[in-house]
């Protein structure tokens, strides 16, 4: 819905998505999933989000730092502790300079670890800050690149699938982001520090636990491998399994009808099995990473324990140094084994990541259009003038290569020029269409399903660009013209009405978001919804919710009427308009409808006769060519295509 006032409505043909079997074919059914296509690239970017919060970037770094660095160096006291307070005193009094020496150690270890302890807690809320500014600028990005899609992106894509982005992957970047960078920065300090500190106090024994790493380097290669490669497969049919329950939930009174639930079961136990294939797998290897560093750990532990014991016997290490080093062997080893568990986290976060990147780069919809939609005036002589003011006038604003400017009053004026058009380039929709629709005229299209009617309404508007030909709108080539200021010059009322939730005021207002409440109320009372809006516990106040499920389709349709109608525009597409009503409803509507056409140029596509017969001029189309043009007189009487449509498939009301 758009009129002049208002904004573009959202939605249109293919909004909903395709239903099982339609364009894209069936859901699941998918090739190999590969790796993803570019780590390298993915992390660069991904950071490149995260280091536009610089601040708290470098802030989350400062603090894990000096929280590994506080962990690694409090272990440093264990070693005089035992060696010079704790062995002396075995046997003595606990008493004396021994004792108040080892008391300010444990006081200095214990401010250290104090220091950690706060440093972590910081960094934890650099942590929160940074993850959701990050996610907040990504899932913006990605709203808005959807925006500026056009419909034919959407016509071959799910709205679960494209859900799947918001949801499963913005939500992998969110554990990743929150837990796995810091994770990875304060074990990459804690492993190196523990390192030297180990080659110092025993070259030996870091030798054993240097080899147990690289098992586990190893180890943690080959699982990683596959559990990226399950990793991304889990998000993708993830994502099929939650746009096939979308659909089924908004398409529900139909497999009610021709029973189908046992069809619909089967087919999303199939996906379903999929989805849990996929899960096992990369869960499976992902949870085998865990007890396997753990056990190596151990093992390393045990292996520089007895080893330890030969070097105290040999008078090689004190019993200090042992316990010291044993106890940086934890401080080696568990940080690896976390980095190796966040890996399970990072595969998920880039496969997420490229699915958001794949939506955020595709490519929006072009515009190249310069000629706009003003508000203007005119004066005695003729002339127009470009106003800030709304006067109810408005011009189109050419601006020409010269610099030169000229104005053309919108009057409504269309003319279809040996258009030819194709959704896809091995089958053409229209063959070489030429019609026009002079301002005020009502233009009806009739024909088989699949004639081409609702494609022609689709390219005035500019949803689809023509392969050939010319469309002019008051002489203007249409793809000179803006699309968001062609877009405002046009009233559309499709048969598949949709609502926002908000109040009906304000569903009727989106077709003029400036309009005020006496002018929604009139918009109402021409499209004859004013007398159940006020019957409504709440009128105008009454909340949508669920597409406006608490309202029937009839009254749906006629708020979306009455959307029209606020927006005012000088052309007007009605696609199947009334077919949501029921003919009492229709004969109570069609004075306000009439009122509302007055002096527009409208397109009326219909399979009812009352909104035929009254057309200035009616093509008949079959196969995308017009094979017939008249009134509903002289096509009667030619007994043609429009005679046996009307003799055939409708009834005169």
């Amino acid at each position: 819905m758009a009129g002049p006032m208002g904004r573009p409505m959202p939605g249109g043909p293919g909004g909903k998505g395709p239903m099982p079997g339609g364009p894209g074919g069936k859901r699941g059914m998918r090739g190999p999933v590969q790796k993803p296509k570019n780590t390298k690239g993915t992390v660069t970017r991904l950071l490149g989000y995260i280091l536009k919060q610089k601040w708290l970037f470098i802030g989350m770094l400062v603090f894990a730092a000096v929280n590994s660095l506080a962990s690694v160096s409090g272990s440093l006291f264990i070693e005089p502790i035992i060696d010079d307070y704790l062995t002396p005193l075995v046997g003595q009094k606990f008493e004396g300079e021994l004792v108040m020496g080892l008391i300010k150690m444990m006081a200095i270890m214990a401010t250290v670890f104090i220091s950690g302890a706060i440093a972590s807690f910081v960094q934890s809320k650099c942590s929160v800050w940074l993850t959701q500014r990050t996610l907040n600028k990504i899932r913006k990005e990605l709203f808005d690149s959807l925006s500026d899609l056009p419909i034919s992106y959407f016509d071959s894509r799910p709205n679960g699938e494209i859900m799947s982005r918001f949801t499963n992957d913005v939500e992998s970047l969110r554990q990743f982001i929150s837990q796995g960078v810091t994770q990875f920065i304060s074990s990459g300090i804690m492993i190196l520090g523990s390192f030297f500190i180990m080659l110092y106090l025993s070259w030996q024994m870091t030798l054993i636990v240097i080899l147990m790493v690289f098992v586990m380097v190893f180890i943690t290669k080959f699982v990683g491998k596959k559990s990226a490669f399950f990793f991304k497969r889990q998000q993708e049919t993830l994502g099929t399994v939650n746009g096939y329950i979308e659909e089924i939930i908004e398409g529900q009174k139909v497999v009610k009808v021709f029973n189908h639930e046992e069809e619909v079961v089967s087919h999303f136990g199939d996906i379903n099995e999929k989805l849990r294939k996929a899960s096992t797998s990369a869960n499976t290897f992902a949870s085998m990473l865990g007890p396997i560093m753990n056990n190596l750990s151990h093992i390393a532990y045990a292996l520089t324990a007895a080893l330890g014991g030969v070097l105290a016997i040999r008078g090689a290490m004190t019993p200090g140094e042992i316990v010291a080093f044993l106890q940086y062997i934890r401080s080696f080893t568990q940080p690896i084994s976390n980095i190796t568990q966040q890996f399970n986290n990072a595969f998920m976060a880039l496969a997420g990541a490229e699915r958001i990147f794949e939506i955020i780069d595709q490519k929006p919809e072009v515009d190249e259009g310069y000629v706009m939609l003003v508000n203007a005036t005119v004066d005695e002589t003729g002339n127009i003038h470009e106003t800030e003011k709304h006067t109810g006038i408005w011009a189109w604003k050419h601006t020409h290569g010269d610099g030169s400017v000229t104005y053309t009053r919108l009057a409504g004026d269309i003319v279809f020029e040996d258009v030819t058009f194709g959704y896809t380039e091995d089958k053409t929709v229209l063959h070489d269409v030429s019609l026009y629709a002079k301002p005020g005229q009502k233009i009806a299209f009739v024909g088989s399903t699949g004639a081409g009617k609702t494609t022609i309404t689709n390219l005035i508007n500019r949803f689809y660009e023509i392969n050939d030909g010319k469309i002019r709108y008051d002489g203007i080539n249409i793809q000179k013209i803006k699309k968001d200021d062609l877009r405002r010059s046009l009233g559309i009322v499709l048969q598949d009405t949709h609502l926002f939730t908000g109040t009906i005021e304000e569903n009727i207002r989106y077709g003029n978001l400036d309009a005020t409440h006496e002018q929604v109320v009139e918009a109402a009372k021409i499209a004859n919804a004013h007398s159940f809006i006020e019957n409504l516990p709440d009128g105008y106040n009454t909340m949508l919710t669920g597409d406006g499920s608490n309202l029937s389709q009839g009254q749906r349709q006629l708020l979306s009427i009455a959307r029209a109608a606020v927006a005012d525009p000088p052309v007007l597409i009605l696609d199947e308009a009334t077919s949501s009503i029921d003919t009492r409803t229709e004969k109570q509507i069609e004075k306000g409808m009439d009122a509302l056409m007055e002096g527009r140029t409208v397109f009326v596509i219909a399979h009812r006769l009352s909104t035929v017969r009254n057309a200035n001029a009616i093509m008949v189309l079959e196969n995308g060519r017009i094979i017939e043009r008249g009134d509903h007189d002289d096509l009667m009487e030619q007994k043609g295509k429009y005679y046996q449509l009307y003799t055939g498939s409708f009834e005169e009301n």
